[in-house]
């Protein structure tokens, strides 16, 4: 199959990119693992940063100063600059294509302030944010008639032989047949990696990495993968996330003895190393929303009620939430520049698999859905601008090698059970490569991580069936998030002083 534009990735970012590319006349096509309304963007829920002039005490040079200094001086300041300057235009594009913010009683968006910022500047609907600015995007995408293809796996980039990418190499869920697209240019919108830490962990079982451990399969250069951003409220049990709109909106974060310990408003990084340290003397802690009133709660955080009789059958009007700190978002990825383009030609990044150098060490609450919004619109015209300069989309390609691993995996022996061992890193990696690390248990993390590699061959499927085999999906997810663990303990250890998320505690 041929097309201008390849999108691998669904969520926020590919579509928004889908919609530039399509607006500026070139045939698009979406590839993505699960379906579009099931991403990840769905889960920022506490609101999109822009200083929208609504108060006196804000301003585009405020949110810059805000960004850089949650960075810890890992930030490129020309990238903040933009993407702060585009945040007021990209409230009003998300609002004339239907997004429906809520709104003061004069009419204007609502803004509300999250941890780190110096002004009330997130603009939210209700908690649901990145939900509704995800299906309006989707239902946007849908009246272009931009083809969206579901249940696809990406394998391999297809390159050129010349070393530039021509289109992607794919495994069809549905049929079990591998597939080829060609393009003129291929954006990757795949999304973070933050489910290497499986159970602990906000994200859905699809954040496994997958577009940045194909990338550099194929030589792509990654930056920052070490920066893992835990989010300081996740439910105990299920590590589900209570949005910091429930600390935005004046929640209180207490242990076992009823005391506030920390500004629950500072950066991430801070409020969950605090939450950290109380947990270590043996402490529990809650969050505490309860002064907010029932009729409060209801209007302004219904969904926040919802998870927490769903899943701790906890009911935030009455009673404290169970929380703890957990892997949320993860500011590393794929490497690109002021034009979203990788270190391959052909080759975009947009969304959290991609490093636009904008969150640094430590991402600033609420930048997360401005960042896909404005980048995501720059990769789909930087894109569309290579694919009218490149001009011909040329079968010569290399991919065997996916191909033939693919066909490999069905003589692997099943005499490990991968699944067991995915919940072995996730529980290793919060402990040895978390919110505090030691280079001593990253070096063990390492030698771990090694040995899995190793043993892969014996780690075999054991459905053979052709048609939605997701124990073969499952481990192919498995093997990105062990290139991924690699990448990401390799980049901790080189670090050797804390800087935002990664924090180093001496022997």
């Amino acid at each position: 199959m041929k097309t201008d534009v390849l999108i691998i990735g669904a969520g926020g970012a590919g579509l928004c990119a889908a919609l530039a590319a399509k607006d500026a006349g070139v045939d698009v096509t979406v590839i993505t693992k699960e379906y579009p309304t099931r991403s990840q963007t769905c889960m920022a829920q506490g609101g999109m940063n822009a200083a929208l002039a609504n108060v006196s005490e804000d301003s585009i040079e405020a949110h810059i100063a805000n960004t850089l200094k949650s960075a810890h001086g890992e930030a490129n300041e020309d990238a903040v600059r933009y993407m702060c300057s585009e945040a007021p235009n990209a409230v009003e594009w998300l609002d004339s294509i239907g997004v429906c913010f809520s709104r003061t009683k004069d009419g204007k968006i609502a803004q509300r302030t999250l941890g780190g910022a110096s002004a009330p500047r997130a603009c939210y609907a209700q908690d649901y944010t990145g939900l509704k600015i995800l299906h309006t995007l989707y239902e946007r995408c849908l009246k272009k008639e931009i083809e969206i293809l579901n249940e696809r796996f990406l394998l391999d980039l297809l390159k050129k032989e010349d070393g530039s990418v021509c289109g992607a190499l794919i495994y069809n869920l549905r049929s079990g047949e591998i597939e080829h697209y060609f393009a003129k240019s291929v954006i990757l919108a795949t999304g973070g990696y933050s489910r290497i830490y499986d159970k602990n962990s906000t994200n859905s079982t699809a954040s496994s990495g997958d577009g940045i451990a194909t990338a550099f399969r194929a030589g792509v250069k990654l930056l920052g993968m070490e920066f893992v951003q835990f989010h300081p409220t996740g439910l105990k049990n299920s590590s589900i996330l209570i949005s910091e709109s429930a600390r935005g909106e004046g929640g209180y974060l207490v242990n076992s003895k009823g005391e506030r310990f920390t500004n629950e408003l500072a950066p991430r990084d801070e409020v969950s190393r605090a939450i950290n340290a109380e947990m270590l003397k043996g402490e529990s802690i809650f969050l505490d929303i309860r002064h907010l009133g029932e009729e409060f709660i209801d209007q302004n955080l219904p969904q926040e009620r919802k998870l927490a009789l769903l899943y701790e059958n906890i009911d935030p009007v009455t009673d404290l939430i169970p929380i703890k700190a957990v892997a949320h978002y993860t500011m590393g990825g794929i490497e690109v520049d002021n034009k979203s383009q990788t270190s391959v030609s052909g080759l975009f990044a947009c969304g959290e698999c991609a490093n636009h150098k904008v969150h640094g060490a430590n991402r600033l609450g609420g930048n997360s859905l401005l960042e896909i919004v404005v980048f995501g619109r720059e990769a789909g015209k930087s894109a569309v601008n290579f694919a009218f300069c490149d001009g011909k989309c040329k079968e010569s390609f290399n991919c065997k090698k996916e191909e033939n691993f693919l066909e490999k995996i069905k003589s692997y022996k099943n005499e490990i059970d991968f699944y067991s061992k995915r919940s072995f890193v996730g529980d290793m990696f919060y402990e040895k490569v978390g919110i505090v690390r030691k280079e001593k248990e990253l070096l063990e993390a390492k030698e771990e991580i090694k040995k899995l590699k190793l043993e892969l061959p014996l780690m075999g499927v054991s459905d053979n069936s052709k048609i939605y085999n997701t124990n073969l999906v499952e481990f192919l997810e498995f093997r990105n998030m062990l290139d991924v663990c690699e990448a990401v303990v390799d980049g901790a250890l080189k670090r050797k002083v804390s800087c935002g998320a990664h924090y180093v505690e001496a022997e």
